[in-house]
């Protein structure tokens, strides 16, 4: 048995035990989440990605488990930004604060399906197709770019979204949470609560924010040294999923701060804008700086730019910018 095999087998307990512990312990029907539970929870869930760090350090070596907190960290930080989306959907479709950690993890756990199916094709197109690297980097720079300048007229609008006119065309909806159901029966024929529209929403969200992150964790990650693809695949899977695993925890903890951190979004922007010219001019770069230097160099600027954006964020407050999201607006027909 290889150390990667051994590493996933890890990672495997490790992920089964812990979702059987949140839908066991941590999600009971309509339990409000405190912040202090979200805090302790946030802590196990950053604890756990840690120790894995640690462990795979231990069993792999260094390099891997350097770009497994480099990758971790960007898709953690891009979970921050995840939050202020979900927010909005919550906020527009009026959920009761008792259905948010059920409606969290249903779609947390769809998100982790279709992450990994998002992974496997993505890792098997750069396998076939190296050159795809270089479309990646081009879509992190451009990514970065229309991110750093985009404005707040720009905000992410849930009803007005593709995703939810698709949903209304072809299912029928109703305007109300069935009382914490997903699906229910009206005048004898199913229909489809504001719960299971969010749910959708949640885990469609969450694919599109991972066209950004997967291709930015590619970018970090050795994908072009010989026999260093089954690690490098293993630390793209492991770093992504441990980021989702703890995105409702976090949800928890920062729903009420989260929209003060207004440059978080400029700090994520030059890290993609990094990446992106990182893997566009990797061929010339290999030849200058050892992938180990890279390697610590890319986890430098991630921590510079994302610890540095939240503390600029924090002291510099953007003229104008509004409070916390709850407009109380609801599903219409």
């Amino acid at each position: 048995m290889t150390r990667d095999q051994i590493t996933y087998i890890v990672f495997g307990v490790i992920l089964i035990a812990s979702l059987v512990a949140d839908l066991g312990l941590l999600s009971k029907k309509n339990q409000k989440v405190t912040i202090r539970q979200a805090l302790y929870q946030t802590f196990f869930w950053v604890g756990l990605a840690l120790a894995f760090f640690v462990f795979m350090w231990i069993e792999n070596g260094q390099k891997p488990a350097l770009e497994y907190l480099s990758a971790y960290l960007m898709e953690w930080s891009l979970s921050i930004d995840n939050i202020f989306v979900f927010i909005l959907i919550f906020s527009a479709f009026s959920v009761k604060e008792k259905h948010y950690g059920r409606v969290l993890l249903i779609g947390i756990l769809m998100a982790i399906i279709f992450r990994v199916i998002f992974i496997t094709v993505g890792v098997a197109l750069v396998e076939e197709f190296e050159w795809i690297l270089y479309l990646f980097g081009a879509f992190l720079v451009f990514t970065g770019y229309k991110m750093f300048t985009a404005s707040d007229d720009e905000e992410f609008k849930p009803q007005e979204s593709k995703i939810y006119r698709f949903l209304k065309k072809f299912l029928p909806l109703v305007p109300h949470d069935g009382d914490g159901k997903y699906r229910i029966i009206q005048n004898g024929k199913p229909a489809y609560t504001t719960l299971f529209v969010v749910v959708i929403m949640l885990a469609a969200i969450d694919l599109v924010f991972a066209l950004d992150s997967i291709p930015a964790v590619m970018g970090i990650v050795d994908t072009e040294t010989d026999g260093y693809q089954a690690t490098a695949k293993l630390v793209i899977y492991t770093s992504n999923i441990f980021a989702v695993l703890g995105l409702r925890s976090l949800f928890f903890l920062l729903r009420g701060a989260v929209s003060k951190f207004d440059y978080l979004q400029q700090g994520i922007a030059i890290v993609l804008v990094f990446i992106g010219i990182k893997m566009l001019c990797g061929h010339w770069i290999n030849q200058w700086v050892d992938k180990q230097i890279q390697v610590f160099i890319s986890l430098g600027v991630i921590l510079t730019c994302i610890s540095g954006s939240i503390f600029y964020s924090i002291f510099i407050q953007k003229k104008g910018t509004p409070g916390d999201v709850n407009d109380g607006s609801t599903i219409s027909d």
